[in-house]
């Protein structure tokens, strides 16, 4: 289960000073000549605290004397652990599920000198000030919306034949007509969610840019494409194609819902297709990229998955950075943890069932991977900001009053 659409990437106070820069040092191993490297790792249904042993139990057989410990985040996130282990001044070496930002870079090591990083999925998207500090293992794309087949044949709607929002909005009414709820939806975060799978897959195509020059003042908000993808969403609740009433669901809930057949379409990110495999529904269910008025397809809204970091202040710079090495380009461990978590890498294949690999097709047509980070990362608390303005069109707020909002918000944090 997601908490929200970054997928439980976690910021890090900048505001810890650091001990001692032990990325720069030389030697690294204990007394003992053996070396144990500290990982902090997140735990979740299918990232199992028995999967990480498993991982990391075949990079010591292939590295004698290197030894791997997990420390796990339990009810915490990956980089509250992180400031914890940094203030009590004990760091590790290893972090998972942690994104670097320029207000925080320096307590990780720069990795731009190593050459094997340029390769990784989305490392360049994810550069800060031109240097390299996170790499990851493959990617989540999120603009993409999938479907009951059977509700669509009933209709007789072609999802082949969706691909502007007008076709969109054409769709959902003849799936109503024919006793279906069109779209599902919940609370929670998913409104926000759901509103940047769809809107930014347009936006950000049109001007991969605009993050940044909203940033810069330069654009706003109530004078961009994002209204007219408002508008859009605002009549969608307001012709019944999402029910108000699911705002009182849970993410868990909603996602049942459309599992159970109640609902003809879900957007959602490519991490659900694990659900829909561990449920035996995959085959009922297909899959289309997010419909936009631009062009189509268009870029995938989307992250990195499985990032990591090496910190700053490691004991150990030299065999953490070899263990990250390995994590994220090593073909076996690559496939395993893709499979793990259901994502998805460009020239990676495994063992999928027919909606993961209809999910991997629309990764490799896609035109880009639209992503928040870096440069283009939004100020701090932008997506809950986003989602509490999304949800009030549920009861009564213009789009233009949405978009006035979050500009007003936006303007107030800078």
């Amino acid at each position: 289960m997601r908490k929200h659409w970054r997928r439980g990437t976690a910021a890090i106070a900048a505001t810890i000073v650091l001990g001692s820069t032990a990325a720069c040092a030389g030697g690294s191993s204990d007394a003992s000549g053996e070396t144990t490297l500290r990982v902090i790792v997140n735990i979740t249904p299918n990232l199992t605290q028995e999967y990480w042993k498993g991982l990391f139990a075949q990079y010591e057989q292939k590295h004698p004397g290197v030894h791997v410990k997990l420390e796990l985040t339990g009810t915490i996130s990956a980089g509250a652990k992180l400031n914890q282990d940094l203030a009590a001044g004990d760091p590790p070496d290893i972090a998972q599920q942690i994104i670097p930002t320029k207000e925080n870079a320096q307590l990780f090591a720069d990795l731009s000198d190593q050459e094997w990083t340029k390769d990784t999925p989305l490392a360049q998207q994810h550069e800060i000030e031109g240097k390299r500090y996170l790499v990851g293992v493959g990617e989540q794309i999120q603009s993409l919306v999938f479907y009951n087949k059977a509700a669509f044949a009933k209709a007789g709607v072609n999802p082949a034949a969706i691909k502007t929002l007008d076709q969109f909005t054409e769709a959902m009414g003849k799936l109503k007509a024919a006793g279906f709820q069109p779209l599902q939806t919940a609370g929670q975060w998913v409104p926000g969610a759901q509103f940047s799978m769809m809107a930014d897959a347009g936006v950000l195509t049109a001007d991969p840019e605009w993050t940044v020059k909203r940033t810069g003042k330069k654009v706003s908000f109530a004078d961009s494409g994002y209204v007219k993808y408002l508008q859009r969403y605002q009549s969608w609740i307001q012709q019944g194609y999402l029910q108000k009433s699911a705002l009182g669901l849970t993410y868990t809930d909603g996602q049942a819902a459309f599992l159970a057949g109640k609902s003809a379409m879900y957007v959602m990110g490519s991490y659900f297709v694990p659900s829909a495999d561990k449920a035996k529904k995959s085959d009922e269910i297909g899959v289309f990229s997010m419909p936009t008025d631009g062009a189509y397809p268009s870029g995938q809204f989307g992250n990195v998955a499985d990032p990591y970091v090496v910190a700053a202040a490691s004991p150990h710079p030299k065999e953490a950075t070899e263990l990250v090495r390995w994590l994220v380009t090593d073909k076996e461990a690559v496939r395993s943890q893709l499979a793990a978590d259901g994502n998805l890498r460009k020239g990676f294949s495994y063992d999928m069932s027919s909606l993961g690999k209809q999910v991997q097709q629309i990764l490799e047509a896609a035109p880009s991977v639209l992503v928040k980070a870096g440069e283009r990362q939004p100020i701090d608390g932008y997506t809950t900001e986003l989602n509490t303005q999304v949800q009030s069109l549920y009861t009564g707020s213009s789009a233009q009053q949405v978009a006035e909002g979050l500009d007003k918000w936006w303007n107030s944090q800078s």
